[in-house]
């Protein structure tokens, strides 16, 4: 793969926002993506420039999605209801709000077409849902697919009216999720659909039926693995400790790519720190992740990475 992070023409982040949402590519090329800081949703064309943008009053694009067919797609986002501020001391840090997180679905010109609920479920009278993932069964049954991986930790089916279909938490054969981060509806065996969720503070990746039966624990080396994306025959998995790893269609591990095994033992990591203790931008290596959190795969093979750092990072890795 060729590596580029300078394909993107536009400024993309504010200086002092910490990066932390997800990709996603549209069937005619562009990407889609969350001006953490900002506030707002970009599309860059595949040249890297900016061809559209919308505000929002969501804190974080921290999971998105396209679902349907070309000529009518729409994105999916879930905003968990964190975002990053720095404190008077200068240290850049987390922002719980106390409301719960949102799961909504826009049109690519940033027309809201509909909200689903919190789930109805007795443990969010207790705890904050705050979605980190959505993915939509669009050629399926229509079921939205909904990682709850920094309130609950558990993963729901819905109806896309909301309805509440099942919910998963681990326990029915791997052991329980610990930050169930990213979601996906896979489709590569049409008559048997499955359903893959990186289990990223277990270091692995969960597969079930779509009636939420298990299947297996994929438990291959993995460095906190974040989100995933399809690509052809093969899966695309951003590990949030310095790595993104391509899967085939068995699961099997056949490329690691800007592996920096190192990068998390750094003071301040996925930033740096000055010796007063302020968050810093640090010196990222060409060549080499620091902390890749969303991905997304373009329709000519291309792999998109944003990065989880203060400043952002937009990595495009081109095949050879």
């Amino acid at each position: 793969m060729i590596w580029d992070e300078d394909w993107a023409a536009a400024e993309l982040y504010p200086e002092d926002a910490w990066a932390h949402h997800d990709l996603a590519a549209t069937a005619d090329g562009r990407l889609v993506g969350f001006r953490s800081g900002g506030h707002s949703f970009w599309v860059l064309d595949r040249d890297g420039r900016l061809v559209g943008e919308w505000a929002t009053e969501l804190g974080e694009g921290h999971g998105l999605t396209l679902a349907g067919p070309p000529d009518a797609e729409e994105l999916w986002v879930a905003d968990p209801a964190v975002t990053f501020a720095r404190d008077a001391a200068g240290v850049h840090d987390a922002v719980f709000a106390p409301e719960h997180g949102r799961v909504v679905t826009f049109d690519l010109t940033g027309a809201g077409i509909a909200e689903l609920p919190t789930p109805a479920l007795p443990v969010y009278e207790e705890k904050t849902y705050r979605p980190t993932t959505v993915d939509v069964d669009w050629q399926g049954d229509g079921s939205v697919w909904v990682a709850d991986g920094y309130g609950a930790e558990l993963v729901h089916k819905l109806s896309r009216a909301g309805e509440h279909l099942l919910t998963l938490s681990g326990e029915e054969g791997a052991g329980r999720f610990d930050t169930p981060h990213g979601i996906l509806v896979d489709r590569r065996r049409p008559a048997d659909p499955e359903v893959y969720i990186t289990d990223r503070g277990n270091d692995r990746i969960v597969v079930y039926d779509l009636d939420g039966k298990f299947r297996r624990s994929i438990e291959d080396g993995f460095r906190a693995p974040s989100g995933l994306a399809l690509r052809g025959d093969q899966l695309v998995v951003a590990e949030l400790e310095a790595r993104v790893t391509i899967l085939d269609a068995e699961d099997r591990a056949v490329e690691r790519i800007g592996d920096d095994p190192d990068a998390v033992s750094r003071e301040g990591w996925p930033n740096a720190l000055e010796a007063d203790g302020r968050t810093i931008r640090p010196a990222l290596r060409p060549g080499f992740f620091n902390s890749p959190h969303g991905l997304a795969v373009g329709g000519g093979g291309d792999i998109y990475v944003a990065e989880w750092v203060l400043g952002g990072r937009l990595v495009r890795l081109e095949p050879n």
